[in-house]
């Protein structure tokens, strides 16, 4: 018997597969799986900056806008502390919409829309921000339906939000072909149109606790994800090789979704053993002495500290910290810093995947082919660091940060492939990279859950990914557009051209990027140096049992 059969269920009839926490395990990978259109920003930028008529420091303040957007979700988490999912999910679905139809329509040139700079990084920012409503309604509801396995939920889900620009890129060529600007209009209607269909089925079951078979089941989950994402990364390879008709991407986009779907079966199965096992067990029930049916014990609760006590003497590593008892700590400092050096960077990069290929001499056919590939490599950091940390965490006793520490030391030879500019090395530095951006992700937020409870995780999970944009605006307006533009006005004024209003500049060569991409090298080598404080800080508590306290609860 499972511990899904908890006492507080036996009252409780058998329920449609489609009202397990499973099926909303199911849904949440749907809704996150077409959420990622803040990833596609590196194949839709040429045609913003070329219709705009921007310059390259332009276009890095509008990725800027766009990366704060992506990662300041504070609201949200505030949101979804008073409401549920759905509604967190339903106003993500509205902010994308608006967003990315306005920017859609600027771009096209409609004669109603004649954006200003600063409306164009509002917009974006609108639509990029609806990402961290779709994440905070869906991972955060997952995590808090299986606490112990909360490493497996984040890298398994963040893992389906990094293949989600694979994703849409095949649907967009299923769809309108190779009409670039109509990348734009696909991320503003389809994302809205899967949450909306699906978000009635995510929400936080209570009284539910761990069974016996969960990590069998996520490890189920995880090779079908597996499978997708080797078909997607076989699928990019082909089209970079062979020009598809519109027919072939329509029958890959058809394979693609077969896969995508394959879980459904898995989900299915489970909720129908859960819901048989529940009945087996209602029928043998006999009440215990002095219970009464709706009249159960309820579990003991903590004393509630109020929002603004204690602020400067906080619990225990592990238990519920207030929202000023996690920021004011310095754990979350040192995060903060690690996560300002180490994925602003190489955000950084993967925002200027476009601009990069170009400088270097790619194709427009494998630009694109490097947007999939960073999409599936970042996937595959954040289920390898999701699941690989669990393991060793609950096996061995490694500190979560100290794979962080190893991950933000491989980013920093990515940078460095960057700046050296080898031919061919291009696809390596990417790869490199979009795997250390998606690894960094599920261990930041498992540690942040780790170290300061679950009650407020939805508000905290979004701070911590606030320190993104504040380094991805440095290294990628400050410097990267600063290098680029001064190295192209350079090469202007060697051939004896000068700037008009309304050009855009255009670098070529590996000078464009090689100072720049140094510099961050050697500010990824510091987070690595500051995330390793941590470690040292942590130790002791992940020698410890971090589980136990759920156990207990159960």
């Amino acid at each position: 018997m499972t511990a899904d059969l908890s006492l507080r269920n036996l009252g409780k009839t058998p329920t449609p597969f489609f009202n397990g926490r499973w099926f909303t395990v199911f849904a949440s990978i749907l809704i996150l799986s077409v959420s990622g259109g803040t990833y596609l920003f590196g194949l839709y930028s040429q045609n913003v900056k070329s219709s705009l008529g921007y310059d390259q420091t332009t276009l890095n303040l509008l990725s800027f806008f766009k990366d704060v957007g992506a990662n300041v979700g504070i609201i949200a988490g505030l949101i979804n502390e008073v409401c549920p999912p759905w509604v967190v999910l339903l106003i993500g679905s509205l902010m994308n919409f608006s967003g990315y139809i306005y920017l859609w329509l600027a771009v096209n040139g409609d004669e109603l829309v004649k954006p200003q700079v600063w409306q164009m990084c509002l917009c974006l920012m609108i639509g990029a921000n609806s990402q961290t409503f779709t994440n905070t309604g869906a991972l955060v509801t997952c995590v808090k339906n299986f606490p112990e396995s909360r490493g497996i939920v984040i890298g398994l889900l963040k893992g389906f939000v990094g293949l989600s620009g694979a994703i849409i890129t095949q649907l967009f060529h299923a769809i309108y072909g190779n009409n670039g600007k109509s990348l734009v209009l696909l991320i503003a209607w389809l994302p809205p149109f899967v949450c909306c269909t699906l978000l009635k089925y995510v929400r936080v079951m209570k009284g539910v606790n761990r069974q016996e078979n969960e990590v069998n089941i996520f490890y189920q989950l995880l090779y079908i994800s597996l499978g997708l994402a080797g078909f997607l990364l076989m699928v990019t390879i082909l089209q970079n090789r062979v020009a598809f008709t519109l027919v072939e991407y329509r029958l890959s986009s058809c394979v693609m979704l077969l896969l995508l779907f394959a879980p459904i079966v898995v989900v299915i199965r489970e909720e129908l053993r859960i819901g048989k096992n529940r009945k087996q067990v209602l029928d043998d029930f006999t009440p215990l002495k002095g219970l009464e049916q709706g009249k159960l014990p309820s579990r003991s609760q903590g004393k509630e500290v109020l929002w603004f006590k204690n602020v400067f003497k906080p619990p225990e590593r592990g238990e519920d910290y207030t929202i000023l008892q996690a920021l004011l700590s310095i754990d979350m400092l040192i995060l903060f810093i690690t996560t300002i050096f180490g994925a602003g960077g190489t955000l950084t990069a993967i925002d200027n995947i476009g601009q990069i290929g170009k400088a270097l001499g790619y194709p427009n056919t494998s630009i694109a082919t490097f947007t999939s590939l960073v999409s599936i490599w970042g996937y595959l950091g954040r289920v390898v660091s999701g699941f690989v940390s669990e393991i060793f965490l609950t096996k061995y006793k490694v500190p979560r940060p100290l794979m962080l520490t190893f991950v933000l030391l491989l980013s920093c030879f990515g940078h460095i492939l960057i700046a050296m500019g080898v031919p061919s090395v291009l696809d390596v530095a990417l790869a490199i990279l979009g795997f250390c951006f998606g690894a960094m992700a599920p261990l930041i937020f498992s540690i942040i859950s780790e170290l300061f409870g679950l009650k407020h995780y939805a508000t905290l999970l979004n701070f911590g990914g606030a320190a993104s944009p504040i380094g991805a605006y440095v290294f990628n307006v400050r410097l990267v557009g600063h290098f680029y533009d001064k190295e192209a006005l350079r090469q202007m004024a060697a051939l004896g051209l000068f700037r008009k209003p309304g050009d855009h500049l255009t670098c070529i060569g590996i000078e464009c990027y090689r100072s720049s991409f140094l510099i961050i090298a050697a500010a990824s080598f510091v987070g690595c140096i500051v995330s390793y404080i941590l470690v040292l800080r942590t130790r002791k508590f992940y020698k410890g049992d971090i589980y136990k306290k759920f156990r207990e609860q159960a």
